[in-house]
Formats: C-alpha cells, sequence, structure tokens
C-alpha cells in the first residue's frame, strides 16, 4: 500500500526536500516522505478541484472536519473529542502562536530542548522570554525533568510547549509522564500547549496519549494536530486546535480574524480524507516506517559502530549522536564528502556539537545509502 517515490518522481512531488539540494545529493534532512499520497486524499483533491473548491474554506469550529478529526481519534488514540471544539488553522507551527496569542497567560515561554528547530524562535516573535528545559545529549532517558519543570514556572515561567510525540528525540511519552506534567503545571497555575502533530506515526509497540486525554488537563492546555505529517499533506495547509473547555474554545472562535484566517479548502478536504479513509494506509505507513527504523539502526550498528541514537518510538526522524568521531558538524561533512543532505542537531540545541537529524522516511535502497554515505563522511 505504501508506494516509494522514484528519484524522478520525488522531485517533482517534493519541491522543498528534493528541490532544494543538487542532483548529486541524497536528501534526508526535511520532514517530508519519499512516499506517494495517500489514494482517499488524491481522489479527494482530485473531487474538490472538479467541482471548482479552490475559494476560501468555512470559517466555522467543527463542521465535517471536526467530526473527522473526533472519529479518527477515538480510532487511534482511545481519546473522545467534542467536533465542535475542532478549530481550523494554517499549520502546527501557527497554532501554537496562536494559542500564545490568545489563550496562554502572559510569561515566558518553556522550551524543551534539542526542540523542532522553527519553534526556536515562537517565543520571541510573539513577544515572550524563551527559557530552555535542556535535556543534556548524555542523559540516560530524553524526556521532562520533572523537577527542572517545577523550579522553572517557581522561576517565573508561565507556559510548556511540549512537543509529542518529540522531534527529534522521537519519544513517545507514557501516561505516567503526561500526568507528572499536568501536577506540576497544576501546581503553579501554569499553561500548556500540546503540539502533537506526529501522534499519528507511532512506531512498533508505542502509544500516543493525547495530552487532553489525560484527566485534569482541560482547563490548563490546548492541543494543536494535524494530518500533515502522516499523510505527506504540509503543502495543503489545513491544522487543528483542539480543547476541552469550552471557555478555551470560546477564546479561540473569538478571536479577530486576522490571527487565524489563512487556511486551505483543500487542506480541509484532504484532511477529513485522511481522518476518515486513511486509517489503512496509516498502518501500513507505520509497518513501512517500522522496518526502515530497524533497517537504520542495524545499518549504523554496523557502519558506525560508535554513533549513538535515542530510541525511535515515533516519527520518521532519527536522532543521532557521532560525537564519537571527533566532527563538531557531521552534516557539514556529510553534505561535502558523500553528497548527503541531513540536518544539523545545533539547529534543534543552539551549540550542540556531533549531532543530526536523519529522515529515513524512504525506500529500503535510500535507507541503505544513507548509511553507507554517512558513514564515508564521518567514519
Amino acid at each position: 500500500m505504501i508506494r516509494d517515490l522514484s528519484d524522478d518522481e520525488a522531485r517533482e512531488a517534493l519541491v522543498c526536500k528534493w528541490g532544494l539540494v543538487a542532483p548529486d545529493v541524497l536528501p534526508a534532512w526535511v520532514a517530508e516522505m519519499d512516499y506517494a499520497i495517500a489514494p482517499p486524499i488524491t481522489e479527494a483533491l482530485h473531487r474538490a478541484v472538479a467541482a471548482g473548491r479552490t475559494g476560501y474554506p468555512q470559517f466555522a469550529a467543527g463542521g465535517a472536519l471536526g467530526a473527522a478529526y473526533a472519529g479518527f481519534a477515538a480510532r487511534q488514540f482511545g481519546h473522545e473529542v467534542d467536533p465542535e471544539r475542532v478549530v481550523a488553522t494554517v499549520d502546527v507551527t501557527a497554532g501554537v502562536r496562536l494559542a500564545l496569542d490568545v489563550l496562554a497567560p502572559p510569561g515566558p515561554l518553556l522550551m524543551p530542548v534539542p526542540a523542532y528547530s522553527p519553534q526556536l524562535a515562537i517565543a520571541e516573535i510573539c513577544g515572550r522570554e524563551r527559557r530552555d528545559l535542556v535535556v543534556e545529549p548524555d542523559a540516560a532517558h530524553a524526556g521532562i525533568d520533572l523537577a527542572a519543570l517545577d523550579r522553572a514556572f517557581a522561576d517565573g515561567a508561565r507556559v510548556l510547549l511540549l512537543t509529542q510525540p518529540h522531534n527529534p528525540w522521537g519519544r513517545v511519552f507514557s501516561r505516567a509522564e503526561l500526568e507528572g506534567i499536568r501536577d506540576v503545571v497544576r501546581r503553579h497555575d501554569a499553561f500548556v500547549i500540546s503540539d502533537e502533530i506526529h501522534a499519528p506515526i507511532t512506531l512498533g509497540d508505542a502509544v500516543h496519549v493525547p495530552y487532553l486525554a489525560v484527566t485534569g488537563t482541560a482547563e490548563h492546555a490546548v492541543a494543536v494536530v494535524a494530518a500533515s505529517k502522516a499523510f505527506n499533506i504540509a503543502g495543503l495547509k489545513c491544522a487543528q486546535m483542539v480543547t476541552a473547555d469550552e471557555r478555551l474554545h470560546q477564546r479561540l472562535v473569538t478571536a479577530p480574524m486576522a490571527r487565524n484566517d489563512s487556511w486551505s479548502v483543500l487542506g480541509v478536504e484532504a484532511s477529513i480524507a485522511a481522518y476518515a479513509e486513511g486509517d489503512a494506509w496509516l498502518a501500513a505507513l507505520r509497518t513501512t516506517l517500522t522496518a526502515r527504523r530497524e533497517q537504520f539502526v542495524a545499518g549504523l550498528a554496523a557502519t558506525l559502530p560508535l554513533a549513538r541514537m535515542r530510541p525511535l518510538e515515533a516519527t520518521y526522524l532519527a536522532w543521532v549522536d557521532l560525537r564519537a568521531y571527533g566532527h563538531d558538524d557531521p552534516a557539514a561533512r556529510a553534505l561535502d564528502l558523500a553528497r548527503l543532505q541531513v540536518s544539523a542537531g545545533h539547529d534543534y540545541h543552539p551549540g550542540l556539537a556531533g549531532h543530526v537529524r536523519v529522515n529515513i522516511a524512504t525506500s529500503e535502497a535510500r535507507v541503505e545509502e544513507i548509511v553507507r554515505r554517512l558513514g564515508v563522511a564521518v567514519g
């Protein structure tokens, strides 16, 4: 069910990931998958374009999009979502900005680091101070240090941006971990923005728990979700904001239009198709990505035995520690010496040396070649 794109197809389809690199470079960087779009989405888009549905979307909460996401959340996560409390927005990062502007209390934003690189600037953009919760690269466990979280809130931070599953750690937080976060947040009357864009892409036996599915979170949290990563439709521009509290919901839907007016009607159509008709394709994707993970881990062990990799429980983005090979910027070496484009670790954790993020959502042959070229560059 998952069809690998050929190199020519990938260059035609993925104008960022493949189009921004030279023809001899193998791209394993930006978070796009080298797979054909799920047929239900293609069919829905063809119908919408044939009908001339290229104007503005409906500016209302709930509707068919809310119902589709609520059904998806129930089936995939066992999470009961009120479809009328699903609000469209242009993308997840825009949703985080909207939440900071209209829902979160004033004050510094806590950012677990390493973090999704475009969001490192989001506090400043929204007129806030960013404070980092750093996970040291030698820490045995990549997670939220509850004692550090407690100290940060005690020192004046007011909002936690929780990315779960986490990019680039690849972590799926357990219910117990989320309950611990909840308890600290409630103790300080703080707020959580839960970025769950990678929630559908769990690997192996990992199970995603939505933050809002944890008892006692409704009054202090909003989730920002999307079909964009799991179904490769980021360019269609439609994410969703989910609340479980009427007061928060009303603040979202009564915000001035200029704060939230740019999602796409085609993005709505594609998201509805993904949520309502994409379960079988998604199951096949998880199986494929789990196999690519096992292949990458085995290849890395054989080719670069001193490399260390965080367990990849979700996403298709491997976080690899290559410091043992003595190169501060292995991503630059990979490009210069092996014509391999991976993401530099210092983009996710400023000042961090020797790390890369590698996109493994591609064919078996390309994963083998990614490992080979990484070995040429740093081994």
